[in-house]
């Protein structure tokens, strides 16, 4: 107490200074877009409070618009809350909004930007995004990942079954996390833990804590002046000690591969040629452009980590909630399902999916309204640049707002509904070229991994609802069904979404 106490005195004095000896932070508007009143040294934090950005966000532009100024402490922002303005910022400006700012958890958490998704935008970052997409999300690979991903959906089809069996409800969310996570440690490590063993767990403790890390607060952030509040907090060596705990599994994984001195046992002993065995393949050649180390292969696999287990398994438990509140709508895409692939009992496959327009119009609305990141990875501007008739200075944080545009009633008649049906016989597709539906971003920072994304929820969704019948647990209304929010950077459900499975056709297996 006595510390916060020091820091309240330490705000309010600063703020003082600010009236007097800095009037400039109240006129430093004039050619940027509209915004809330900017208080000497704190900017605009005063208005922000414990619910999600996201939402913060939106409320404020609902005032200012959908391309709207703020500062947080000494740092520039800019919000994009619509398709139009989405389209300037990732399409016509994209060059200049291609960048990452310096937030201290990105840059520790990336080995210093070395990765993907936090590194700035330069010739590193470069050579990193084009490993990705031609070595380990090319539409060849993410094909030759088909075995895993069936095996692992039929894993968890027979555990449900078993569930449905004894007439018990099943924790979905917690069922379709543990899914996710096997999912990626299979494809990017070439291994599968035991439900129940300290492997696992750890795995689960370190995906939650370095979710948790990246989106703390830093004074360093927003204040440098005040750096040391974030030791002072133990929030930056909370931050350290979650980094060493990664670095360290990550450090295994590649000892592992490294030492293996039956490479062919090793890659075939689940099936499949693993990220890390491609990665390292490419370190060996040397055909890089760049000096490949182990801390870029860190740092990618730090990004596949964290962006692949947890937006996969939101969007699958989002997908469910909507179709148990919406019990027409899950009918309807049962039975395209079920016609698809036949009324015999027998395994549906991935080639079974082509045509299921249904299923693809779920996911797109499901992604609408719950986006795995409501807000994308923050860009920041290289360069000043103008859109429209206004100026954004470089070192700009940009905020594109995802579920705000997802929500636009410019864009979408009754934004608030679940209804699939608005996509059939429509175009609008979620890959970065429709500003309309955009969450896994667009332009040079788009996903890389959005193919494999896209399968492995298509796959296990078609799965789920081809198996059984899905009803709420006694004495439970769809009324009663909550849509709250975990904090965090992706979207989960904040209470765990607990469902009777009925089985309805097929021999699963007991």
């Amino acid at each position: 107490m006595d510390y916060f106490l020091l820091f309240v005195l330490l705000l309010a004095t600063l703020l003082l200074l600010g009236v007097f000896l800095f009037p400039k932070y109240m006129t430093w508007r004039t050619n940027l877009p509209p915004g809330p009143p900017v208080l000497p040294f704190i900017g605009n934090l005063h208005q922000l409070d414990s619910s999600p950005l996201y939402h913060q966000l939106w409320k404020l532009s609902q005032r200012y618009g959908p391309l709207m100024s703020l500062r947080l402490g000494f740092t520039p922002m800019l919000v994009v809350s619509s398709s139009k303005m989405a389209k300037q910022v990732l399409k016509t400006h994209d060059a200049e909004f291609a960048s990452r700012p310096p937030f201290l958890s990105f840059k520790k958490l990336s080995y210093n930007g070395l990765g993907v998704g936090f590194a700035p935008y330069n010739d590193s970052w470069r050579e990193m995004r084009k490993i990705c997409i031609l070595h380990l999300f090319s539409p060849k690979r993410v094909q030759s990942f088909r075995p895993i991903r069936e095996n692992e959906v039929s894993k968890l089809i027979k555990k449900i079954g078993r569930y449905a069996s004894d007439s018990k409800s099943v924790n979905l969310s917690e069922m379709l996390i543990l899914f996710s996570n096997t999912m990626i440690s299979r494809i990017a490590f070439g291994r599968s833990y035991d439900e129940e063993s300290s492997e696992r767990s750890m795995f689960e403790n370190l995906l939650s804590d370095s979710q948790a890390v990246s989106a703390n607060f830093f004074f360093s952030d927003y204040f440098p002046c005040l750096s040391w509040v974030d030791r002072l907090t133990g929030e930056l060596t909370r931050l350290e000690k979650t980094f060493e705990a990664l670095d360290s599994f990550f450090q295994g994984m590649v000892d592992e591969h490294k030492s293996s001195s039956d490479e062919e046992k090793r890659s075939t002993k689940l099936g499949q040629e693993d990220f890390i065995d491609v990665l390292l393949q490419l370190q060996k050649d040397g055909s890089s452009t760049i000096n490949l180390t182990f801390d870029h292969i860190k740092a990618v696999l730090k990004d596949i980590f964290t962006a692949g287990t947890d937006t996969s398994a939101a969007t699958l438990v989002w997908a469910m909630t909507e179709l148990v509140k919406n019990p027409n709508t899950m009918e309807k895409a049962q039975q395209e399902i079920r016609n698809i692939a036949g009324n015999n009992g027998s395994t549906i496959h991935e080639n079974d999916l082509q045509e299921s327009r249904y299923l693809q119009a779920v996911i797109k609305e499901t992604m609408r309204l719950h986006p795995p990141a409501p807000l994308l990875i923050p860009h920041e501007t290289t360069q000043k640049c103008n859109i429209f008739e206004y100026e954004i200075p470089p070192k700009t944080v940009v905020h594109v707002n995802a579920w705000a545009i997802g929500r636009d009633p410019d864009s979408w008649e009754n934004p608030d509904k679940f209804l699939p049906d608005r996509f059939i016989g429509n175009s609008i597709d979620f890959r970065g070229r429709d500003f309309e539906l955009i969450p896994f971003g667009a332009g040079r920072r788009g996903c890389p991994g959005l193919n494999m994304g896209v399968a492995t929820v298509e796959f296990a969704l078609a799965n789920l609802l081809y198996w059984f019948n899905w009803e709420l647990p006694d004495g439970m209304k769809k009324e009663d069904i909550d849509t709250d929010v975990k904090p965090g950077i992706t979207m989960h459900k904040k209470n765990p979404l607990c469902l009777m499975p009925r089985k309805w056709s097929g021999n699963l297996d007991e």
